[in-house]
This record gives C-alpha cells, structure tokens and sequence, in this order.
C-alpha cells in the first residue's frame, strides 16, 4: 500500500511503510496522531491544554501522561535555552493569531500587557500526581514547538511494536527517517528553500536512522503593509525573532529533542545556538542565514549537498 497522507496535527503528515504499508497499521499510527492532537492541541475546544490554561491561576489540573511528557521536554529546553524557547508563550501566540484565521499585528500596549505572563518558572508540574498547574491567571500553555516532535517519536515506537524495519514519518516538516534504505543505503531528504516555494530545496541531506526537523520564516507567517512577520515569537519582546537566521534544521536520534532544538537555537540565534548544539553532543544542525550563507556542524557538513544557487557555504 502506498504512502498515506492525511490532515493532523494542524499540517499535512505522511507516513510511508514501503514493503510493510498494511491499511491497519496505517489507521493505528493515524488513529494515535489524533490522540495526541485531542490531547495537546491549543486550536481544538476542550482539549487537556485548554483544561489547564482555563485553570491558570485557580486550580491544578489532571492530564494524561502524554503531556506531562512533552511538557517536561518542553520546561527542559527552556531551561536550556534560558527561557527563549518557553511553553508559556500561549498568551502571545494568540495574541498574533499567525496561522489562524484571526492573524494580526498586535499593538505594542497589547504585546506588553502579556509579556509578564510568560515564565516557564511559573508551571508547577507533578509528574507522580500527573497535574499540571499555572500560577497566574491569564497564563496560557503552547506545545506547538515541540508536541509534533513526540509524535513522530510515538510513530517509531509503534513500528518496532510491529517489526517494521524502515520508513520515512513527516509531519509537516519533522522528518524521521527510520531504518535505511534497501541495500543499506541513507536517506536522501530535501532541506526545505525558506524563501523558495514549498518543496524547493536548498540541499540534499543523507540519513539513517534520524530525524531532522527545520524551524524556519516560510512556516507560517502573516504580511501586513507589505511586512512579512514570521511566528517565532520573541519571548522578551514579543515581536518575531530577527537575528539573520532565516532557518535552522536539527539532527539527532529523537524528534522530540530536534523539535524543541530548533526552536530554541533558532531564537538563541547562530553563536549561542551553535554553542548549545556543541554542549549537548549527538545532534547536528544546519543553519542558514538571509545573505545566502550557510553554515552547519563538524559532523553533518559532509553529509549535506547545497544543490540551490541561492546558497553556498560561508566558509
């Protein structure tokens, strides 16, 4: 059976089984993508999320394990990050709409009237009771940047469940390549052009048995008055991050890890990103900036061909 691609998770996800693409296995990986989405989602009514947003500042709530997992990732890259990346930016990324049909530019005044809320010291997370709890009101959660990163996680453990040796998972975007190819061979995934259309490539990246997961402008974006504002928010001043990156890809073992890296680097900017990518070990990235330039870690740079024109290496 060929590859499937259905609409979740707020973007297309298609999962390719190869040899081993039965139409059970298919519903069983979708049916649980669903799952995830019912339970994390901040677009949906009445998911866990919107359970404990609706709390903040009154009450603790109970959530499924599922989300004390992601947002214990989350908290940690936070912390990583020194708070760039931050699961409390809801507030913010509500406020522009990017993506939705509400998108907008925000007054200044009502950027400042939300900056407060957003503190990620400010989550207290009980992972024996599995609650959740924000101290102030108005606080609001978003596991946007790293939920689908779990996601595809949760496809690969479902597929060694089911003795699938390899596949290609995409979920808008986060790419797992699970296995090798037949013959032993990578992968060969396209790195998406951020300023080129949807599916151009600025390169060509061989994997086995990795993910990779690019943060860039092209995602979702808003123009107004002929400004293009990307949705990487800037968690200390509210406005899109602009530090001449243009995009940044990550590559490890676990999506979940390369979801919330991206974000994070991506944020921190290209030195400090960079020098958290080299603290942790066993995860590459590839940054690209808006001259043209691109610049990429020791051990991924051998392994990725710029194909594009539009691009070269810095160095």
């Amino acid at each position: 059976m060929p590859a499937q691609t259905e609409y979740v998770l707020g973007t297309l996800c298609t999962i390719n089984l190869f040899e081993k693409g039965k139409p059970e296995l298919y519903r069983t990986l979708f049916a649980r993508l669903r799952e995830i989405e019912d339970r994390m989602s901040v677009n949906k009514d009445g998911t866990e999320l919107d359970r404990v947003n609706a709390a903040a500042g009154k009450t603790s709530v109970v959530v499924d394990p599922d989300v004390i997992e992601v947002l214990s990732a989350a908290l940690r890259y936070a912390e990583l990050s020194d708070g760039v990346f931050d699961p409390t930016v809801g507030p913010l990324v509500k406020l522009w709409g990017i993506g939705t049909d509400n998108a907008r530019v925000p007054e200044a005044a009502e950027i400042k009237a939300v900056l407060p809320l957003i503190n990620y010291k400010d989550v207290v997370l009980d992972s024996q009771a599995k609650t959740i709890y924000l101290k102030r009101p108005g606080m609001a959660l978003d596991l946007g940047a790293i939920a689908k990163g779990y996601a595809a996680d949760e496809m690969v453990r479902i597929l060694k469940k089911n003795g699938v040796e390899r596949a290609i998972i995409d979920l808008g975007g986060n790419v797992l390549a699970y296995g090798e190819k037949q013959g032993g061979k990578p992968w060969r995934i396209g790195v998406q052009d951020p300023i080129g259309e949807r599916g151009a490539y600025i390169g060509i990246l061989e994997i086995k048995n990795k993910t990779m997961v690019t943060s860039g402008v092209y995602e979702r974006f808003l123009i107004q008055d002929g400004i293009r504002y990307h949705h990487i928010l800037s968690t200390s001043n509210g406005y899109p991050v602009q530090n001449g990156l243009i995009s940044v890809t990550i590559i490890t073992d676990r999506s979940i890890d390369a979801d919330g890296l991206s974000t994070s680097v991506f944020a921190l900017g290209y030195e400090k990103g960079r020098a958290l990518l080299e603290r942790l070990g066993n995860v590459e990235g590839i940054f690209i900036f808006d001259d043209g330039t691109v610049r990429a870690t020791d051990g991924v740079r051998s392994s990725f061909n710029i194909t594009s024109e539009r691009y070269h290496w810095a160095d």
